[in-house]
């Protein structure tokens, strides 16, 4: 039954290339009919010297009969011929088969790895966030490929069993006393094989889970490698790499002991059977001398194509979590989207408008925003202070919608937000924050992955108002120089002003500014506040700070805590008021002036 199960897990994929499936077969078993024909032709063969043998198998006299008339010489001649007529058609038909199969299981592979990947660029932010991000690599770096192993070894279990099928019809036109005698002891052995690999399916679970423990350590491994250290956590690291290491070792060895067996087993079982079936049909007398050597000559050639049969059906088990765990991954039912909306947006006319907005990241657990009810202007500068945890983040992310409200409804001028052309909303937006993620390539490509078709002049330009053109021409290639995974080989400043010509490139009606300074040194931030001072002019900005500079600078700043919206104005309306906004300013105020 798990074989079944995975079958029709796999069939929405091979439906992809649903005329190619019914080629490959019929190739297939048109190689397997060929190369049979040819063992069968050795019958009147070997018979030329003596037309008057007859055999128990009328499909056998019918085919002597056809070269009766023909002299032994000529009849030689043809009929080895006609033999390697049989090999060279099934070689050539072979080796379309696989070419066309190659070609099919690429396809099918890419296909796999990049309905993956989009599924990691279109699924909710929330959905990746909950998701670990090791499991998430191994799915589209490795399951994906035992995905594809798992099509091409169902497409080779097709074929054999098709094959096989061939083999033992033509059997059956031979001797089917002896085929009979064949088949079931045939099924015996299967069955013996399919008890003693019966625990192929749960070593292949326990070898997805393995590999994604290791995948984790991996990425954990590279991305916390500073804390690793700062920590001294070296040997403590490399003891949970070991462990995790050594789990796939041990399940894949196991696997491989359990898969291994196939083959010496069914070897061992099958010559056994050709020799039982030699002695009973001499003993017997089922069949003549040349029907009885191409009965076991076709035998013999089937043997291996059920050893194929039954090595595929306990990979193919052996493959069912990893199936399991892409397709679950391509499944669109369970996933939250976002969704674009139909109506375009060429630019925003008045505003930004919260309506009672309530979200929650999980079913589970509580509000992280509740009733929120909030406005940013156009062309207005709108802070957002309050405790960590308050909700700031979240309210940027709504608006740049990576999660939809949960209730209530955001309004951009007087359309439903969700409503919008979401491609055409975030071409209005472009984001500095104070976590900035630089891509593993040039200086170039970087600011320019703000607009794509941005010329070198208007790159260079960007760079300029950045207040970064100076540093980069100091680099070693200037702005042909690769600045390393996540920007390892710049600062904290030079990644922050490359983010803000990214931003500046795309020329955005909104900006927002995620706590972009809060981390740098008095300098860089000068450098920065300088060059956001002349960005910001006739845009719409939003700022998460607690920097004083920034906040004062503010046309409004709105005051959350614990989700909610607790206080709204500018800063004297704010300082007046008394309340959380005025203890935190107090307090920076006065730690700013030690």
């Amino acid at each position: 039954m798990t074989e079944a199960k995975v079958i029709k897990t796999l069939l929405p994929i091979l439906k992809i290339y649903r005329w190619a499936i019914p080629i490959i077969i019929i190739l297939g078993v048109l190689s397997a009919f060929f190369e049979g024909f040819g063992i069968i032709l050795f019958i009147p063969l070997l018979q030329s010297n003596d037309s008057q043998t007859t055999s128990n198998s009328a499909f056998v006299n019918v085919l002597t009969k056809f070269f009766v008339n023909v002299s032994d010489n000529e009849r030689f001649a043809i009929i080895a011929f006609c033999i390697l007529g049989s090999i060279l058609l099934k070689n050539c038909l072979f080796y379309s088969n696989t070419v066309l199969f190659a070609w099919l299981n690429s396809r099918i592979g890419h296909r796999l790895r990049s309905g993956i990947f989009n599924q990691l660029l279109s699924v909710s932010y929330s959905f990746l966030e909950g998701s670990d991000s090791g499991k998430l690599i191994n799915t589209l770096a490795r399951e994906t490929w035992q995905t594809g192993t798992a099509l091409s070894t169902l497409v080779t279990l097709t074929i054999t069993i098709c094959t096989v099928t061939v083999y033992v019809t033509l059997l059956l036109l031979i001797s089917w006393q002896l085929t009979l005698i064949v088949s079931v002891s045939m099924v015996l052995i299967s069955l013996f094989i399919q008890f003693v690999t019966r625990q192929v399916k749960v070593l292949g679970e326990q070898a997805v889970e393995a590999n994604s423990d290791l995948a984790i350590r991996m990425w954990e491994g590279l991305a916390g490698m500073k804390v690793i250290r700062a920590f001294g956590r070296e040997s403590y690291e490399q003891q949970r790499f070991d462990t995790a290491s050594k789990k796939v070792v041990n399940t894949f060895l196991k696997l491989d002991i359990v898969s291994g067996s196939v083959q010496p087993i069914s070897e061992v079982l099958s010559s056994l059977l050709i020799l039982c079936i030699l002695v009973v049909a001499l003993l017997k007398g089922l069949s003549t001398i040349t029907t009885l050597l191409a009965f076991i000559f076709l035998l013999y050639r089937l043997q291996p194509q059920v050893k194929l049969l039954e090595s595929t059906r306990v990979t193919l088990i052996g493959l069912t979590s990893s199936v399991q765990d892409v397709m679950y991954f391509l499944d669109r039912s369970d996933k939250p989207y976002i969704h674009s909306g139909n109506i375009p947006l060429k630019s925003l006319e008045q505003g930004i408008y919260f309506e009672s907005v309530n979200f929650r990241y999980n079913p589970q657990e509580d509000l992280a925003l509740q009733d929120v009810s909030i406005c940013f202007p156009k062309g207005k500068t709108t802070a957002i202070v309050g405790p960590s945890g308050a909700g700031k983040s979240t309210l940027i992310s709504l608006i740049c919608r990576f999660s939809d409200v949960t209730s209530g409804e955001i309004y951009v001028d007087k359309y439903p937000l969700r409503e919008l052309n979401i491609t055409d909303w975030r071409h209005q937006i472009a984001i500095v924050s104070q976590d900035v993620y630089m891509f593993s390539t040039t200086v170039m490509e970087n600011i320019a992955y703000g607009r794509l078709d941005a010329t070198e002049t208007e790159i260079i330009e960007a760079a300029k108002l950045a207040n970064a053109h100076d540093f980069i021409m100091q680099l070693p290639e200037g702005y042909s120089t690769k600045v390393g995974d996540r920007g390892v080989r710049l600062s904290g400043g030079q990644r922050q002003r490359i983010a803000l010509a990214r931003a500046i490139i795309r020329n955005p009606q909104i900006l927002i500014l995620d706590e972009a300074t809060n981390a740098l040194d008095t300098i860089s931030e000068h450098l920065i506040q300088e060059a956001l001072n002349t960005l910001s002019q006739s845009r719409t900005v939003i700022v998460i700070a607690h920097r004083l500079s920034t906040i004062e600078q503010a046309d409004q700043i709105i005051v959350v805590d614990k989700g909610r919206v607790i206080e709204q104005g500018n800063l004297q309306q704010l300082l007046e008021q008394d309340g959380l906004f005025a203890q935190l300013y107090h307090l920076q105020y006065r730690n700013a002036s030690i």
